[in-house]
């Protein structure tokens, strides 16, 4: 009787130690792996394009609120949609009681995109009060190496996040439908002689803000045809001089359109600015206009893959 009272208990200890090894789930975060035990329940995300990827999934329920967009940028009528249920506890970078004092469990942020190297808020200085991070992807290049830009990037968000809230099977439809729809696409487009010659025009007038190859717009540009004439800049997002974007010649800018000065304001400072009369996307008007959401990591990358493929082929 003791011996198998005793086998009784093994047994149910295994099988205790393995349902919570099935709770856990284990997931690549930049050069950090972060697991979880069962999924977030108040989770915080940052930024418009984060937010989305979040609301995408079905997950505002296990949500608390949001940063880091009105500070910045608008919701559109479908954002808006998602989150008004929502507090925005931050109109630009939370600090960390901002994160404590919401009872936080998970915040979805980027280098650069609510978390800065060395700052107030960090995957390090949130461990202590039970707050896991999962960084955005693309912005792992602000504190290791990592491939260029890619479609993949995003694709690895959404699938990690299902993975995160046990929506998985709702993450890889979402994935694989993506796929779908710009294979589809791109399967369509009437081929180009040469890839043209793209310059990404974030902001600023003195030296310009731009994409560099591991920022996403690089993927984009190149999934619909084109050459970020700036792949070459080991970088993401970073200041440029004019001098190299005048000496490449681009034949096409895309604009990224938010904040304080529209796309339209920044069209007008190149098209009379002399010193780029004579760049080929001003001589002949070749500006496309991308919102920050379709020029970031997020669902709405497939919508700009579009939009930029159709612009590289209008006469």
């Amino acid at each position: 009787m003791k011996t198998q009272l005793t086998t009784v208990a093994v047994s149910a200890l295994l099988a205790l130690s393995t349902t919570a090894a099935l709770a856990e789930t284990t997931v690549d975060s930049c050069n950090r792996q972060v697991t979880f035990d069962a999924p977030p329940k108040a989770a915080i995300s940052n930024d418009v394009n984060l937010t989305e990827m979040m609301l995408v999934l079905g997950l505002a329920d296990r949500m608390v609120g949001y940063t880091g967009i009105s500070g910045w940028k608008t919701l559109d009528e479908e954002m808006r949609a998602g989150v008004e249920e929502l507090p925005e506890l931050s109109a630009k970078y939370p600090s960390k009681e901002v994160l404590i004092g919401a009872d936080a469990d998970f915040f979805f942020a980027g280098w650069n995109y609510g978390m800065k190297v060395g700052g107030e808020v960090t995957p390090e200085t949130l461990a202590p009060f039970d707050i896991k991070v999962y960084e955005l992807t693309e912005s792992c290049i602000h504190i290791g190496e990592k491939d260029a830009a890619s479609m993949d990037d995003m694709y690895n968000d959404i699938q990690n996040l299902g993975a995160i809230f046990d929506v998985k099977d709702k993450a890889d439809a979402l994935v694989d439908g993506y796929k779908a729809d710009l294979a589809a696409f791109t399967d369509g487009l009437a081929p180009l002689e040469t890839a043209p010659r793209v310059f990404v025009y974030d902001s600023g007038e003195d030296t310009p803000f731009t994409a560099g190859r591991y920022a996403m717009p690089n993927a984009l540009i190149e999934a619909a045809g084109g050459t970020n004439i700036m792949n070459d800049l080991e970088k993401s997002w970073a200041k440029v001089g004019w001098e190299p974007v005048v000496e490449r010649n681009p034949e096409v800018i895309v604009i990224v359109n938010y904040g304080n000065v529209t796309a339209e304001e920044k069209r007008a400072f190149m098209m009379n600015n002399p010193a780029f009369a004579e760049m080929d996307a001003v001589k002949n008007d070749r500006f496309v206009t991308l919102e920050y959401i379709e020029a970031t990591p997020g669902p709405r990358n497939i919508a700009a893959v579009k939009t930029l493929a159709e612009a590289f082929r209008a006469k």
